[in-house]
């Protein structure tokens, strides 16, 4: 009897002297692992050009004017099949030397506003630039919402941007108002592409929630990663519409002038797809 309660009052003291969980393993953290991100095979939404006329309505409408467009810009903006026209698979953007509404040229800006507007994926634009001093073409979008107030608060992506007067050089950019041009912090990258003007070229950039990559004929240029910093840095987290344009001079476009003898002057577009993305 001794022996037995001597082993019950050892086995109490053992048991008070231990802890829950010291049995376990010690405790090792491991970093996480970082998240990847794929996208759709099929695009989600999309444009082949493979109808004549104008531009579908149920997918593209347009901006209107000429009022410089906050960049003292020389085209008045109009509707007409004149200035965007859709013909053998292809659609058509051009800018004119003619007079309408107190402006001395005519072009066209294609928005895609209410009828595709997109949160992260990927856009793919195939396009043939025009070429000569003054013209500005650009593939870009820009917020459908503006939640975090006007420009540049609400963000920019310019997927291609190309001047005239610097044939064949190529720019990939973002604006926000932490980082845009007006306070000179602009964030992008460009290339020399030969035959922008001649060739058609492959304008892309895959958006997710960790950062923006820009891609010129599947070649990666430029990558935007978001710093975690609110929407200063990163208003990326709305949805965005595209838009497609020529325009005429400008703040940028117009720095060495503008060559009356170059217009009519055209961008063609093969097609336009957007992808969904996924989160693996």
């Amino acid at each position: 009897m001794f022996s037995l309660l001597l082993t019950l009052a050892f086995a109490f003291i053992a048991c008070e002297d231990s802890q829950p969980g010291d049995d376990l393993p010690p405790y090792q953290w491991e970093e996480p692992e970082p998240k990847t991100y794929s996208f759709s095979e099929v695009p989600i939404w999309s444009d082949e050009f493979d109808y004549e006329g104008k531009p579908d309505p149920s997918k593209w409408g347009y901006d209107i004017g000429g009022h410089g467009w906050g960049n003292n810009e020389l085209q008045y903006y109009t509707d007409r099949i004149d200035n965007a026209s859709v013909s053998g698979g292809i659609l058509t953007i051009t800018a004119k030397k003619e007079n309408m509404e107190g402006k001395e040229y005519t072009s066209a800006r294609l928005i895609s506003k209410n009828k595709g507007d997109w949160l992260y994926g990927r856009v793919e634009v195939k396009a043939k630039l025009p070429s000569g001093r003054g013209t500005w073409p650009a593939i870009w979008m820009l917020p459908t919402d503006w939640a975090y107030g006007g420009w540049p608060k609400s963000g920019e992506i310019d997927i291609m941007e190309h001047v005239g007067y610097d044939q064949d050089r190529v720019h990939i950019t973002v604006h926000t108002e932490a980082y845009n041009h007006s306070i000179g912090t602009q964030v992008g990258k460009n290339r020399v592409v030969q035959g922008v003007s001649t060739d058609f070229h492959l304008y892309r950039i895959d958006w997710t929630p960790e950062w923006i990559k820009g891609y010129i004929d599947n070649i990666l240029l430029f990558t935007f990663p978001n710093e975690k910093k609110g929407p200063a840095t990163w208003p990326f987290d709305k949805r965005f519409h595209l838009l497609m344009n020529i325009a005429v001079g400008g703040n940028w476009g117009g720095v060495q002038g503008v060559d009356p003898e170059i217009f009519p002057a055209s961008m063609e577009i093969d097609y336009v797809r957007v992808y969904e993305m996924k989160e693996e």
